[in-house]
């Protein structure tokens, strides 16, 4: 034997290391080069074995897609139709290990390896990908053919299984996109998923979005194969210490770097594989619901014949349990519209579907700078969701409709945070934040405020110097960008510079000091700042991780809020009282004259297209007891949603009290009712002749019932004895429903509570509503009347 020899594994060792050396080849040429080397020498080997009439060798899983990392093993079957193999065996497999490369082999007739594969789906998995190295081609052709027939036949049965190994595999292995030190195969997001949706094509029963796919998978082998080369070993895991190396190894600026670029691969791949697994399930419990087995089609040939269409919102339906866009929706006339399917898919607890994620990306305009209400209101909605939100969230992320959105976000995303307390990325991290503070909304007077703030209280992490100090002047610009005034932008902008003060205070200082306690009261200015302060403390601590948050950080911070909001407390300003225009003084005025109701209709208009987006509604009213319940019944009966409510007592002309109240309010499903009709309705209401509650729950006793998100309870409290010297203040936070401000005007009817003034906000998903009430004879309630109200008002709205 020479050295020239092609089946010399001496020969064959040198060839390889010379490849791997060769600076020219790199990534998938060089994963394509060195199979095709160790194809040529395996090849090589058979023929000098001289292989009886009847064999084929055959690579198979990773070595049979055609290429081979640098410290890869040979996965080989020696395949026969029952001619005598075990000498041809021994000729092959030891020149392998002389070589040192790793082998996984095997000796099967045909007829066994489908026994293998029907009893072991890692085997056939393998068995999908073989690929003819040497001998007689038909076999290996016989083989191809009855493994993949098999799988088409057996899909329906084995792709459960094939769920269930992948997800057990995630939770061994944990995400691949957040983890400091990830598997770049087993982990949730690795090469082992994108084999899964390989196998999931192959079944012709649903296939992966493919944009991006190969470029992800692409990355990942590039960094294992850098990672081969630099550890000289057959790992996965890219350990904190090798990275600078497997950085330097692929040309990346730094280790930072590299791990965004993992990152971002690993997410492509873990929603290319949510997408796919929901259609595949979606698939195949259409198929159960029928009770019959179904032919297997080709890709769209399976799927379930529509179902019915059920509104979600303007543009948006439900169907087949997912989001979709309703056929008359015109994408690119509405520029809102990506930001309304997501809210209304997160709080149905429905995922958006793909497709219409993708045509909203296309389609859909940026949004006009400053955003319309409506597109504000609509972010809060979807981040008030909590948790049913992160999917719809990753799935506007993947189709780069975030990045319009927020222009800033692209830095944070995929940025790791090299801190053992921090669990995810910092985009994850923010919006894991929001998804904490939705369920603390309840404690605060600014729900929407508090949400925006968590999800961008660390947006200045990527820039120089503090994070915090960064993310007050971006936060600045966001603010103005989305449409807030100027002291909600401050407010914004104080709760990112200082969304670590109460925490880092009250552990590194010592809170019984008066000197803290003053210097947090002049930091946060106001009791509203305070309460924002700290839920937005507690649910980042929340979503940092288990090691950032316990028991005593919480009673610290706790003890300290509650000692600034006693300094904050006496020098509160009063609130000023609603502003009346001349227009609806004019309505107090004709109601006190007329002693009947006098309603004005101001429709908003959208400045972009044109069309009317909400209603300015003003009621005028003689007063009589129960209106607030009786009105705001009727707006609910004509799907009107509530966004806001000021309620004051009037005498205009000094003939007696009128109330006089000033809506907005938006249509449910987009189209606005009839002024006739919406004018006739509250006229029977008020004398009687529309019973607004019987009707409402004969709705709700009508409506399919449909699996949404668990909002936390609702909160009713009453405030402290000087948020009013002449009334007692009750405040309601509860999340927004049709009919929600009719059952508490019902409940406080029912209790003959007088409601002198009222305030209602509907921001995002909550409602945030204060009623200044009085007994009969317009004194505050007794403190045990009041407490026993609020619990009533309370179980009302359970």
């Amino acid at each position: 034997m020479t050295t020239t020899d092609p089946a010399d594994p001496a020969a064959h060792q040198r060839a390889r290391s010379a490849l791997l050396a060769d600076p020219e080849l790199t990534g998938q040429a060089r994963r394509t080069a060195l199979a095709r080397l160790t194809d040529d020498w395996l090849a090589a080997l058979f023929q000098r074995a001289d292989p009886p009439p009847g064999t084929a060798l055959v690579a198979v899983g990773g070595y049979g897609r055609g290429e081979l990392s640098p410290r890869s093993d040979l996965d080989l079957v020696l395949l026969h139709d029952g001619a005598a193999v075990g000498e041809l065996a021994e000729r092959l497999w030891y020149p392998v290990w002389d070589s040192g490369v790793k082998l996984d082999h095997s000796v099967r007739k045909l007829a066994e390896a489908r026994s293998v594969a029907a009893a072991d789906l890692k085997a056939q998995l393998g068995l999908l990908d073989a690929r003819h190295l040497a001998g007689e081609a038909d076999l290996t052709a016989a083989l191809r053919s009855a493994v993949l027939a098999d799988w088409r036949a057996t899909a329906a049965r084995r792709l459960p299984e094939l769920r269930e190994l992948g997800l057990a595999r995630a939770e061994r292995h944990g995400e691949l996109s957040f983890l400091l030190e990830p598997d770049l195969k087993e982990a949730r997001g690795g090469l082992r998923d994108v084999v899964e949706l390989d196998a999931i094509a192959a079944s012709w029963l649903a296939d992966a979005p493919r944009e991006g796919l190969a470029a992800a998978r692409q990355r990942l082998s590039d960094v294992r194969d850098a990672l081969h080369l630099a550890t000289g070993r057959a790992t996965e895991r890219l350990a904190l210490q090798d990275q600078d190396q497997v950085a330097a190894e692929l040309g990346v600026l730094d280790a930072d770097t590299l791990l965004r670029e993992v990152y971002r691969a690993a997410r492509t791949i873990a929603y290319a594989g949510e997408v796919t697994w929901w259609s595949v399930d979606r698939l195949l419990a259409g198929r159960r619901s029928r009770g019959r087995r179904a032919l297997l089609r080709p890709f769209g040939g399976g799927a379930r014949v529509a179902a019915g269409r059920e509104p979600l919102a303007e543009g948006v339906v439900a169907q087949d349990g997912e989001a979709v866009l309703a056929q008359a929706a015109r994408p690119a006339d509405d520029p809102v519209l990506p930001l309304r399917a997501a809210a209304a898919a997160a709080q149905n607890g429905l995922p958006i579907s793909h497709a219409t994620v993708r045509r909203l990306a296309a389609e859909c305009r940026a949004l006009p700078v400053p955003w319309p209400t409506e597109a504000r209101e609509q972010l809060v909605t979807l981040l008030g969701a909590g948790r049913a939100g992160l999917p719809v969230w990753e799935a506007l992320d993947a189709e780069g409709l975030i990045d319009r959105l927020l222009p800033d976000w692209e830095r944070v995303r995929c940025r790791p945070q090299r801190n053992a307390v921090h669990t995810w990325t910092v985009d994850r991290h923010l919006v894991e934040t929001a998804v904490r503070a939705a369920a603390l909304t309840r404690r605060v007077a600014r729900p929407d405020l508090l949400l925006v703030a968590a999800l961008l209280h660390d947006i200045g992490k990527g820039w120089p110097g503090d994070h915090s100090e960064a993310g007050e002047v971006i936060i600045r610009d966001l603010a103005v960008r989305m449409g807030f005034d100027h002291d909600d932008t401050e407010t914004l902008a104080l709760l990112v510079r200082h969304h670590l003060t109460l925490v880092e205070t009250a552990t590194r200082r010592d809170p019984d000091d008066p000197a803290t306690v003053e210097l947090i009261a002049k930091t946060v200015g106001t009791a509203t700042h305070l309460e924002l302060l700290h839920a937005l403390t507690e649910a980042d601590a929340l979503a940092t991780g288990p090691a950032a948050w316990s028991a005593w950080r919480a009673s610290l911070v706790s003890g300290l809020v509650h000692r600034v909001a006693a300094v904050l407390a006496g020098a509160e300003p009063a609130r000023p009282a609603a502003a009346v225009c001349v227009a609806e003084e004019r309505l107090a005025v004709e109601a006190a004259r007329t002693g009947e109701p006098a309603l004005l209709l101001r429709a908003e208009h959208d400045p972009l297209a044109g069309e009317p987006m909400g209603v300015e509604l003003a009621l005028a009213v003689p007063d009589r007891p129960g209106l607030l319940g009786t009105v705001s019944g009727v707006l609910a009966l004509n799907r009107l949603t509530v966004r806001s409510l000021n309620l004051c007592e009037l005498d205009p002309i000094g003939a007696g009290p009128v109330l006089l109240l000033s809506w907005r309010v938006a249509a449910e499903f987009g189209e606005l009712p009839a002024v006739d009709r919406l004018r006739s309705d509250l006229r029977r209401a008020l004398d009687g002749s529309l019973d607004t509650g019987r009707r409402l729950a004969e709705r709700d006793a009508a409506a399919p019932r449909r699996r949404g998100i668990t909002p936390p309870p609702p909160v009713v409290t009453v405030a402290p004895g000087g948020a009013s010297a002449t009334a007692t203040v009750l405040e309601v936070r509860a999340h927004d429903a049709p009919g929600l401000l009719h059952r508490i005007g019902r409940a406080l009817d029912a209790a003959g509570a007088r409601v002198r003034t009222a305030h209602v906000s509907t921001l995002g998903a909550d409602a945030v509503d204060a009623f200044y009430l009085t007994d009969a004879a317009g004194r505050p309630l007794a403190p045990d009347a009041a407490g026993a109200l609020a619990e009533q008002v309370q179980q009302a709205l359970r």
